[in-house]
Parts: structure tokens; C-alpha cells; sequence
């Protein structure tokens, strides 16, 4: 317990030392906030707030994680590998939109293919890895479902949707990196739990390995608390596509290595209903001739649209993401 509350301190004073040092230099390189035409007209006031502060963050989690959570680097190396190819690509993403001063990034096609290539390597590796296999946990039941030859192409799928859905939830102040610090909170609760339970049944290295990832979350927590006190709104920096895709990977990996995939829809509820809307918005527009379900998706600029405010919104998700995550939790603390 020390050693969680620990790592979660830790990044957040780096936050605090790094955020004051970060977000000048970001403004002297004109790293500014491209915001789209057709998004809402209360967000123009935002362009050129600098972005890509999502380096900030990662750097935070990584020394922390370093630190704190290299006793079962079979999981949290991958882990961080993940968080950090994950950040090159949003960073190449960034670095083109300020650089040329406009929304658009990396093409469409450059994004799959490197989605598609992240996957696959996350997803082979978690097949192959003796911890993990391709068995999931199957909430309520405490049974397991093993998926066999499936395995790789359902967590190739669940890495690449998960990484656009928090991108997708990254449009207000705060939005998506206080869902994603709750999410991380409850996954370190959940990784301890399943930690305490292999130590007891005689596995101590799988232990050491799920008890390192309850770390790596924790320093999630700590980081974006801390970068939420520069990203709340008003905010003073926005994490960019540099930390939104970095923190997608990561959301994925958590649910992998814990294997609790099926229940990741539910606590990471907010971004399924972010990819989702737009998803619908979309077919809705080219079945529909031309009609939308939504005033503007992602969901959250529909209430933002309805006269909510980015702060009352981003407390509706925060709640709302507390209480899934919270319930499928308890599915775990149930005794098997």
C-alpha cells in the first residue's frame, strides 16, 4: 500500500516541477492548439493554448514507473513500451498540425497502419506471455473464458478501438484526463486485489507482476492529478494527440494484463460512448440523408451544445465512470 501511495506522490510533485518548466517552453516553440472550423463556436478561444502536453505526463509516469515498478517488468515494460510508441505517434501527429498550422495531422492511412501495428505486437505478446494467454476473466461467474485462436485478433481489435475512443473523449478541459486518472485509480485497486489472491494460490512471480502494474497505475493517477491542476479548465495546456493515444494504449494494456477485458466497456464507459456516438453520428448522416442524432458528436459536444458547461460535463463522466469502475470492482472482491 505504501509503495502505491508512494509512486502516485512521486508523479505528481514531477508533474508539479515539470509542468511550470514544460508548458513556457511549448509556448515559445508556438506549439498552439489547431481547433477545427466546424467545432464549437466556444472552443475558437482556445486556439493556440499549447498542446502536446501530454509529454509532460509521460515522462512523470515513466521516471515513476522506473523507480517504483521494475520488480515485475514482464508486465510493466510492455507496458510503458506501449505508452511510449503510442505517444511517438501522437506526437508525429502534433508536430505536423502546429507545425503547418492546421487540424489535420498524420494521414488517415498512416494512423491504421500504425494502429494496426501497435495492436498486433500488444496483442501477440499478451498470447504468448505465460501470465496471460488468451483466457479472460468472465465477470459475475469468476469462471474464464479462453478464446483460443481468437485471442490475438479480439485484443488487436479492443487496442485500436480503445486508443480512438479516449482520443475521441479528449475535446474539454479535463475531460479525458480525469476519466482515464479514475479509471487508473480503480485498476490499481483491481491489480492488487488480483495480486494478493496469486500471491495466496502460490503464484508469487504472476503476484510481483500484477502488484507492479497496481504501481504503474497508480503513477497514472498521480501524473494527471497533477496535470489536472494545469488542464482543468481553464486550461492552461492540453495533452494533445501526444498523450490521449498514449493514455488509449495504456487504458487497453491495463485491461489485458488484468485480464478483464470484458468488462472494460463498462468502467471505461465514457469513452465507449464517445467512439459510439460518433460512430452513430456518422451512419446516421449517410443513411439518414443528411439527418444526425446528435447536435455534434463526440457525445460530450452534444451537451456541450444543449448549454452544459466543460466543467459540469466533465463532473458528469468523472461520476459516472467512478460508479461503473467502482461496480466492476466489487465483481472481483466477490469471493470465488
Amino acid at each position: 500500500m505504501f509503495t502505491y501511495l508512494l509512486a502516485a506522490l512521486v508523479a505528481f510533485a514531477l508533474m508539479l516541477v515539470l509542468g511550470p518548466l514544460f508548458i513556457p517552453l511549448l509556448h515559445r516553440l508556438k506549439f498552439g492548439q489547431v481547433e477545427r472550423e466546424e467545432g464549437p463556436a466556444s472552443h475558437k478561444k482556445k486556439q493556440g493554448t499549447p498542446t502536446m502536453g501530454g509529454v509532460i505526463f509521460l515522462i512523470a509516469i515513466l521516471i515513476t514507473t522506473l523507480l517504483f515498478g521494475l520488480d515485475g517488468a514482464a508486465f510493466t515494460l510492455p507496458a510503458l513500451l506501449t505508452m511510449a510508441v503510442c505517444g511517438l505517434v501522437g506526437f508525429l501527429d502534433d508536430f505536423i498540425k502546429v507545425r503547418l498550422h492546421r487540424n489535420l495531422g498524420l494521414r488517415a492511412y498512416q494512423k491504421i497502419i500504425a494502429q494496426f501495428g501497435i495492436a498486433f505486437v500488444i496483442a501477440f505478446w499478451a498470447y504468448r506471455s505465460p501470465f496471460i494467454g488468451s483466457t479472460l476473466y468472465l465477470p459475475f461467474s469468476g469462471g474464464s473464458w479462453d478464446l483460443g485462436g481468437w485471442y490475438i485478433p479480439a485484443m488487436m481489435f479492443v487496442v485500436i478501438a480503445e486508443i480512438n475512443a479516449v482520443n475521441l473523449t479528449d475535446g474539454l478541459d479535463g475531460l479525458s484526463s480525469s476519466v482515464t486518472l479514475i479509471y487508473a485509480l480503480f485498476m490499481a485497486v483491481l491489480f492488487a486485489v488480483l495480486a494478493s489472491r496469486a500471491t495466496a494460490l502460490g503464484e508469487v512471480l504472476y503476484g510481483v507482476n500484477l502488484n507492479s502494474m497496481a504501481v504503474f497505475s497508480m503513477a497514472i493517477v498521480g501524473a494527471l492529478l497533477g496535470f489536472l491542476c494545469f488542464n482543468s479548465y481553464p486550461a492552461k495546456v492540453f495533452m494533445g494527440d501526444t498523450g490521449s493515444l498514449a493514455l488509449g494504449g495504456v487504458v487497453a494494456v491495463l485491461a489485458i494484463c488484468s485480464r478483464s477485458v470484458l468488462v472494460l466497456p463498462i468502467m471505461g464507459i465514457c469513452f465507449v460512448g464517445s467512439a459510439l456516438s460518433v460512430v452513430l453520428q456518422v451512419g446516421s448522416y449517410k443513411l439518414r440523408h443528411g439527418k444526425r442524432i446528435f447536435k455534434m458528436a463526440p457525445l460530450h459536444h452534444h451537451f456541450e451544445l444543449s448549454g452544459m458547461h466543460e466543467a459540469k460535463i466533465v463532473s458528469m463522466y468523472s461520476i459516472v465512470t467512478a460508479v461503473c469502475s467502482a461496480l466492476c470492482v466489487l465483481l472481483y472482491l466477490i469471493p470465488r
